[in-house]
């Protein structure tokens, strides 16, 4: 009998053709759970979409089921654990909407320059209105991309066409990479200042949310026009309509906000403004894109075949049990390692013992870039975006502590430590705690009273701390305070809790997601 792979949304009709060549295809409604949990059993392969939720619930149903396919980039409905431990692999279409994403915002900066959608709807509503809507040119203006990543890249490449002048923030870019694209790195507040169109293309992290504020919006030029068809919440939207309702930025085009779906804004007010429901992937060669992409990947996972998608590489395989137990703990210790830098690591220096380490190594790339890169990070394309920044790994013989040292740009060294299931050391700081929730990091110069104020600037922010640990080399030395909050901290608040007490770096990791 050939093997059933089970749709449980809707398919590209390219994508279950291809399927029906070689398995049965049988078709549910995904959230309908008694039908889903009905119809696993039997199942060797399920693809979903957004709606379904494939839980630690429903693999406990699916005794057979070898791979979990995601028609599309985000897995926040499958619990990629509950499967890894099954054994079953999670694959998803990562590339999928890259080209229709950064093609939205190239559609929505040029529809805000030329007010497209506002006379559209005066001349619908009868009114011939040409002196009303009189717009700007985008050739020869400079266009500012915050963010570089895979979207933020095409997204340049497109505008280069226009004859722009090219900048782009972005601080895990490496300067020779910024400069092969034509585009000139620079600061955030350098490009708020100098850009006549400014397009957002970052990952939504504890550090992204709120990027641009009121504060940053008070560095623009009145005429610029500010695009973000990457993720909301990037941009504060009340602060963003309280600018061009006052003239000091001159339009705006978003595809995404901080609470979807929306249909009530001070935005939708305004002429200035162009908006769409979150239609960055809502193309049909996307879509088309995704269904081929994961019916591909389940052909190749059900033949027992190598699978270039896949999220969790080795689902099923056998490791070294050293290696297995600091598995988990590695990726976090790259995540930490980034926050703790505050810049991408150029070298990476692994230490640890064990025999094939290499699934640590993609655990650790995968770490360091999920904070720094808009696309989903997987222990398959971990090592594509190293080789993209010039970010090398090493790994050298060490005991059963996994250590992970990163060498940066400016010369500095930065270092972390774990073992299972705990953050060990940072630098030259013991530490002795359970690398979850969310982090603070601080280095001071040790003296009483500190950790009073740390207590009472969180508090007032209504931040609570639910564990607290500093190590220091010496008193009255350099010291290294460790918090676990129990909510985001957002960076204009790490900002004035490095303040309060005269902290010479500060940095914050979210491990919650």
């Amino acid at each position: 009998m050939s093997p059933v792979v089970l749709v449980t949304e809707e398919l590209a009709a390219a994508a279950l053709e291809v399927l029906a060549e070689d398995f049965e295809v049988r078709v549910i409604d995904g959230t309908n759970r008694a039908a889903l949990l009905g119809a696993l059993p039997d199942s060797h392969a399920v693809i979903i979409r957004s709606a379904t939720r494939i839980d630690a619930e429903a693999l406990s149903h699916a005794g057979r089921l070898r791979v979990v396919a995601r028609a599309g980039v985000g897995l926040d409905n499958v619990d990629i654990p509950a499967a890894t431990a099954r054994g079953v692999l999670v694959v998803n279409a990562p590339t999928s909407n890259i080209v229709s994403a950064a093609e939205q915002a190239v559609a929505l900066l040029l529809a805000v320059a030329r007010h497209t959608a506002s006379a559209s709807a005066a001349l619908k509503g009868g009114a011939w209105r040409r002196s009303a809507y009189t717009g700007v040119e985008v050739q020869g203006k400079t266009v500012g991309v915050i963010g570089l990543g895979r979207i933020g890249v095409l997204f340049a490449q497109r505008m280069a066409a226009f004859g722009v002048h090219l900048i782009a923030y972005d601080p895990y870019v490496q300067p020779a990479r910024a400069a092969q694209l034509g585009v000139r790195l620079t600061s955030l507040d350098d490009l708020l200042r100098e850009s006549d169109f400014i397009s957002v293309h970052l990952p939504r992290t504890a550090e992204t949310m709120g990027l641009i504020g009121e504060k940053e919006l008070g560095l623009v030029r009145p005429t610029v026009h500010i695009v973000n068809a990457a993720r909301g919440g990037l941009i504060d939207e009340r602060a963003l309509a309280d600018a061009l309702t006052e003239g000091r930025v001159a339009g705006a085009g978003l595809d995404v906000f901080a609470t979807e779906p929306l249909t009530e804004s001070p935005l939708f007010a305004l002429d200035n403004v162009v908006v769409t429901p979150h239609l960055g992937a809502s193309t049909v060669e996307a879509q088309d894109k995704a269904g081929l992409a994961v019916a591909r990947s389940v052909g190749l996972a059900l033949r027992g075949e190598f699978v270039p998608d896949a999220v969790n590489v080795r689902a099923g395989g056998p490791l070294d049990e050293g290696v297995r137990r600091l598995l988990p703990v590695a990726e976090k210790l790259g995540r930490v390692l980034t926050a703790v830098a505050g810049h991408l690591a150029e070298r990476v220096t692994m230490e640890v013992a064990g025999e094939d380490t290499g699934i640590l190594e993609l655990a650790v790339l995968k770490g360091l870039f999920t904070p720094v890169v808009s696309e989903p990070v997987t222990f398959v394309n971990a090592p594509r975006l190293a080789a993209e920044r010039g970010v090398t790994v090493d790994t050298v013989p060490g005991d059963d502590t996994l250590r992970i040292r990163g060498a940066l740009p400016d010369g500095r060294s930065v270092s972390v430590a774990g073992r299972p299931a705990k953050l060990v050391g940072v630098d030259d700081f013991d530490l002795d705690l359970t690398p979850d929730g969310v982090l603070l990091f601080l280095r001071y110069t040790d003296r009483p009273g500190v950790v009073g104020r740390i207590g009472t600037t969180l508090g007032r922010a209504g931040v609570n701390i639910a564990a607290m640990q500093v190590a220091r080399r010496a008193a009255g030395g350099e010291a290294l305070m460790t918090l676990t909050v129990d909510s985001a901290v957002e960076p204009d608040l790490l900002a004035t809790v490095a303040a309060e007490i005269g902290s010479s770096r500060a940095a914050v990791v979210d491990l919650r997601t």
